[in-house]
């Protein structure tokens, strides 16, 4: 005797550059496999990402129903691109210029005033809202050490 299996919703994450989603890889291949149709899906996401600058990589996460209709929230720009744009190390698409050794060395660096700014960007975002600023803060100077920015005052 088979169990009955309880049909759940699906999640789906992509980072995929502002007013660029096309059916093409990644996007593509990603919902097709869950049943979803890509072209409504990029419609709507470049929609709902035209006020952004164009090719600024945004995370969505995507949830599929099991009757193959979706919805998803867009999040906002990853910290890493944010600190790597501030500190002027990176191109357009978020990716470093040069050969550089990210975390061994130090590749850029930026303000304070540049971290406050991007916690704000941060906390816009509604599952970071509780979060007070300064401990948003701390989290973004610990990854700019990481990722081989140093935050001068």
């Amino acid at each position: 005797m088979a169990r009955r299996q309880v049909l759940k919703d699906q999640i789906v994450k992509l980072i995929v550059g502002a007013g660029q989603a096309s059916p093409s890889p990644p996007v593509g291949p990603a919902l097709g496999s869950k049943g979803v149709k890509s072209m409504d899906f990029c419609k709507e996401f470049n929609a709902r990402t035209a006020h952004i600058k164009p090719g600024t990589p945004i995370p969505a996460r995507v949830t599929v129903r099991p009757d193959r209709s979706f919805h998803f929230e867009i999040r906002t720009p990853t910290t890493s691109y944010l600190l790597l744009r501030a500190a002027g190390v990176s191109d357009r698409k978020g990716k470093l210029r040069g050969t550089m050794n990210p975390g061994k060395e130090i590749i850029g660096q930026v303000s304070l005033k540049h971290v406050y700014e991007i916690a704000k960007i941060k906390q816009t975002e509604l599952r970071l809202s509780g979060l007070p600023l300064e401990g948003l803060c701390k989290s973004i100077v610990a990854q700019a050490k990481s990722i081989g920015i140093k935050v001068v005052p």
